[in-house]
């Protein structure tokens, strides 16, 4: 029996938070905006269009940890700690969420509740239900939730980096040449090769065009 693939949010820094358990749905939301013009004498007025909105994704964990009767708490607090401010950055960290091979595009948490609904005899929380929505961090032209080889031409992959990787290491995987670390470099623009977050999106080019070194 092939087992489960567990969803997971990985932060801007790298960090990963994996859930105990996969959520049963995915709501995604996406609205623009829309100005009104017109007299008091007319029935209904001219819309005019403003502007776009981020798109946002939410959706309902359970976290249960009866099993081994730990504080479920020490789980639902690492989901709360994505809305903490970091002190470099002055803003909590974006994430993403994957699951199995698809990932979102970036998002912050702008809320999470958390209901505590089963207790060990000496109070410590087994189980909650834990309510999280992400908002849209930037227009990247994503969709909510897609695997990331695709929307991009033909024989060309999408690679999403993960902690710990370099260029090189990834040119050895897509191309078996550690050497065609520039090819990528220059295909995605990437000026300082010694810093690659964890969950960019790099476009790997075909084979052949990798090959020739352009």
């Amino acid at each position: 029996m092939t087992a489960s693939v567990k969803a997971y949010l990985q932060t801007e820094d790298g960090d990963t938070i994996t859930f105990l358990f996969n959520p049963q749905q995915l709501s995604y939301t996406r609205t623009v905006s829309w100005g009104q013009q017109g007299s008091p004498l007319e029935n209904a007025p001219q819309l005019t269009f403003d502007r776009g909105q981020s798109a946002t994704i939410s959706f309902d964990l359970i976290m249960d940890t009866t099993d081994t009767g730990g504080d479920v708490s020490v789980h639902t607090n690492a989901v709360m700690a994505l809305m903490t401010v970091d002190e470099t950055k002055r803003r909590p960290p974006w994430v993403q969420l994957g699951w199995g091979r698809l990932s979102s595009f970036k998002a912050v948490v702008t809320s999470v509740t958390v209901a505590f609904t089963y207790f060990a005899s000496d109070g410590t929380p087994l189980r909650a239900r834990v309510n999280v929505a992400l908002k849209q961090f930037q227009d990247e032209g994503l969709h909510p939730l897609q695997n990331p080889t695709s929307g991009t031409r033909r024989r060309e992959r999408l690679h999403v980096v993960r902690p710990g990787e370099t260029l090189d290491r990834i040119a050895y995987q897509a191309y078996g040449d550690s050497t065609r670390w520039r090819v990528i470099a220059v295909r995605n623009g990437i000026q300082d090769p010694m810093r690659l977050p964890s969950g960019m999106r790099l476009v790997l080019p075909e084979r052949e065009a990798a090959a020739r070194g352009h």
